[in-house]
């Protein structure tokens, strides 16, 4: 069947997940498991693959009690005994990186992105017991609403510490167009960005075997979220970005395995879901500007649906990623108004 005759659908070949302290052999040499996360997206996948000596595994779960003790059952039990020699994190985020350096601990090297290292090992150092003035201003600013920010004004932010293990100094570099060989294969690193900057994915050059983090998930659309720390970034246009920079290598009969929800196939249309999912967005998002609008008055148009307080947080960072696009290709115009609050409306 040539690339352009295959059938045009996501298939998912593995239905159930494994449990918490087992595996499921994905390919020959390659493990899947699952740790959970105190979250909605309750779940991180992570990856062994058998080096022969040890593992290479990918990705880490959440520096919690709970992930290490499942963590120490699969150590002994699917991964047979045999140390972590490798640990690969695809990008910096906490269920990503959490136990990277437990694992460095226990006699791991660690490969990851330059920039991946550096936000993580940068984060978990920045430990604040409120949130600072510059943080509450950018949210104000962007039109959180007095409520919500009221109430972060009296709580403890979420630090990196919080969920990630120390990181020792000392790791090996994942470069754009470079190899390397877990598993018996070789593979080819491309970088994604948009959910995280230099995002890792890793395409096997011996088999139809794609590990995709958080940059190729099944079901569901990674967050593209601005933060204080970047308060002008335009992760919208990274992401659109890196999918028509990863189409090319993409093939129906590939089987990709991603950060959260189930390993799937049908990459190419997979790759113009997520795309469309955040063009479709911004449409009906400039629709939505024709009268001024605050962040926090454009969640409907973004999501189709009501946001409550627990991802509410998340909403605005995404929702300002969306707005922020829509400035810098001059669909839309931003302006301050006289309440200190910005006001959005299109062009």
């Amino acid at each position: 069947m040539s690339r352009t005759d295959a059938p045009r659908e996501i298939r998912y070949p593995f239905d159930t997940a494994p449990e918490h302290g087992r595996a499921i052999e994905i390919a020959e040499g390659v493990l899947w498991l699952r740790f959970p996360l105190p979250m909605a997206l309750d779940h991180v996948n992570v990856y062994a693959l058998d080096d022969g000596d040890g593992w290479t595994v990918i990705d880490t779960g959440f520096d919690t009690r709970k992930t290490r003790a499942i963590w120490e059952t699969a150590l002994a039990g699917p991964l047979g005994g045999k140390p972590v020699n490798r640990v690969v994190v695809t990008h910096h985020h906490p269920d990503h990186v959490g136990l990277a350096g437990w694992l460095m601990e226990r006699g791991a090297e660690l490969l990851m992105p330059r920039t991946a290292w550096v936000l993580a090992r940068m984060l978990v150092l920045d430990e604040q017991p409120s949130y600072p003035a510059a943080t509450l201003e950018f949210y104000r600013r962007n039109g959180m609403s007095p409520e919500m920010l009221s109430a972060r004004a009296t709580e403890r932010p979420f630090n990196f510490a919080d969920m990630v293990h120390p990181l020792p100094l000392g790791y090996s570099r994942l470069v754009e167009g470079g190899t390397i060989k877990m598993g018996g294969r070789m593979w080819d690193i491309r970088m994604g960005d948009g959910h995280a900057p230099e995002h890792a994915t890793f395409w096997s050059r011996d088999d139809h075997l794609v590990i995709g983090g958080d940059q190729l998930l099944a079901s569901i659309s990674p967050n593209l979220g601005v933060y204080p720390t970047e308060p002008e970034a335009d992760p919208v246009a990274d992401w659109l970005a890196a999918c028509d920079r990863l189409a090319p290598f993409a093939t129906p009969e590939q089987l990709v395995l991603g950060g959260h929800k189930l390993p799937f196939s049908g990459l190419p249309l997979r790759l113009e879901q997520l795309a469309e999912n955040h063009v479709s967005a911004l449409n009906r998002l400039e629709d939505r500007l024709a009268n001024p609008r605050t962040g926090s008055d454009v969640f409907h148009a973004i999501f189709k649906r009501d946001i409550g307080p627990e991802l509410y947080g998340l909403a605005l960072a995404e929702a300002i990623a969306h707005l922020n696009h829509l400035t810098a290709t001059g669909r839309a115009r931003r302006w301050t108004a006289d309440d200190g609050v910005y006001r959005w409306q299109a062009v």
